[in-house]
């Protein structure tokens, strides 16, 4: 049989060739501590496992739900964004859930991209930009990442005839892999660009809610004229640590919505509602709650940047997101030093080249594993020497 040429072109998804290895190793009888994959540990809310079970008795969210959700849902979304940033949006015309956002960004491309459309996609970034990106047919055109920029995109680096194929430009802050944050200004920039070229800005904002130090991220639809021009990303998954749940939002631009939800009535069923039941309990817990949660992620942050430092990496503490991006000593490939630390330290990392070009030299740590397993990978961690290079 011949399979679409779509499937040739996407590299395998790179949390299953971590897990592999993870598997491999554990085989052998070996205790491997993971700084893999951002899911979070800490459980969900009980007041909102509570609201589950109360919701899944209600014979009416036995049958389909339907693809714009349940009304109150949507108003609960509304309600939010003007509660967390002062932002007035219509629940009915200007949101829409998600099977998580991951779902909504991989649709997305299908609302803009015809094969040979270019998609501005920053590199390193999350793997689901481009392949929705070439599952339509489109084509990438990358935008580096560098630390030297803050880890934001060159607008002005972007040629004019490329920007003006694109058809959408994705950004992801607080950032996945580097915990890199946008101030309002870059965004002041976005939707310049955006507007001057006629491009759809997707902004992917499902780290909202994971900060630090006291700093509280910026929400892109904050920005004078963003609702023209975009729409925004949240999950669920890390903001109340509900990854199994599968519930997100899209939230923005009147039309980008309408055409997201044409997509998805034609794709999906939409979110069982006992599950939207949940979500809106959860967008009632209280700040003091995401703080305690927070604080909890803090303190792992500062472990880890300890003992990175401590061995020799140049670590630097993120403001916000789930993970710890650090640069690898010179010599190494990320893919080398990833592998050096699983065979010699029994520990798994993320590889920085697994999320682009411009991710090689690095690699990521995430904070989302127990207390107990993150002190035996740092103990791990602290014992093991980095092997000379040449």
């Amino acid at each position: 049989m011949k399979f679409a040429s779509r499937i040739e072109k996407v590299p395998p998804y790179l949390f299953v060739e971590i897990s592999r290895k993870i598997a491999a190793k554990r085989e052998q009888g070996i205790d491997v501590i993971s700084f893999g994959i951002g899911d979070p540990d800490i459980p969900t809310p009980d007041n909102v496992i509570e609201k589950l079970r109360e919701t899944a008795l209600d014979g009416p969210n036995h049958r389909y739900p339907e693809t714009d959700g349940l009304p109150e849902f949507r108003q609960a979304v509304a309600d939010w964004y003007q509660r967390r940033f002062g932002i007035s949006v219509h629940p009915d015309k200007e949101t829409l859930p998600l099977i998580g956002a991951k779902e909504g960004i991989g649709h997305a491309a299908l609302c803009f991209i015809e094969p040979g459309d270019i998609a501005l996609v920053p590199d390193p970034g999350y793997p689901v930009y481009s392949v929705g990106t070439w599952f339509t047919g489109g084509e990438c055109h990358w935008m580096p990442l560098l630390g030297e920029n803050g880890w934001m995109p060159d607008l002005d680096a972007i040629p004019d005839e490329v920007a003006d194929r694109a058809r959408v430009i994705w950004l992801n802050y607080p950032n996945n892999p580097t915990g890199a944050i946008a101030e309002a200004g870059y965004f002041e920039k976005v939707v310049e660009f955006a507007k001057e070229h006629d491009i759809a800005v997707m902004h992917d904002a499902s780290y909202s809610e994971v900060a630090f130090d006291g700093y509280r991220p910026v929400s892109f639809l904050e920005t004078p004229g963003a609702i023209d021009v975009g729409v925004e990303f949240h999950s669920l998954s890390k903001s109340y640590n509900m990854t199994g749940w599968r519930l997100g939002m899209a939230v923005g631009n009147e039309d980008i919505i309408s055409a997201l939800m044409v997509i998805k009535s034609n794709l999906d069923s939409g979110v069982p509602n006992a599950i939207q039941y949940m979500g809106m309990e959860a967008m009632e817990l209280s700040q003091e709650a995401i703080d305690e949660r927070n604080a909890i992620y803090e303190r792992r942050r500062d472990r880890v940047v300890q003992t990175l430092q401590e061995i020799g990496l140049d670590a630097i503490p993120p403001k916000a997101s789930l993970y710890v991006w650090t640069r690898i000593p010179e010599g190494f490939t990320s893919a080398e030093f990833t592998a050096l630390l699983l065979d010699e330290a029994d520990i798994v990392v993320t590889p920085g080249n697994g999320y682009g070009e411009y991710g090689e030299g690095y690699i990521r740590l995430s904070l989302t594993i127990s207390d107990e397993d993150m002190e035996k990978g740092l103990a791990k961690l602290s014992e093991w020497r980095i092997p000379s290079k040449g």
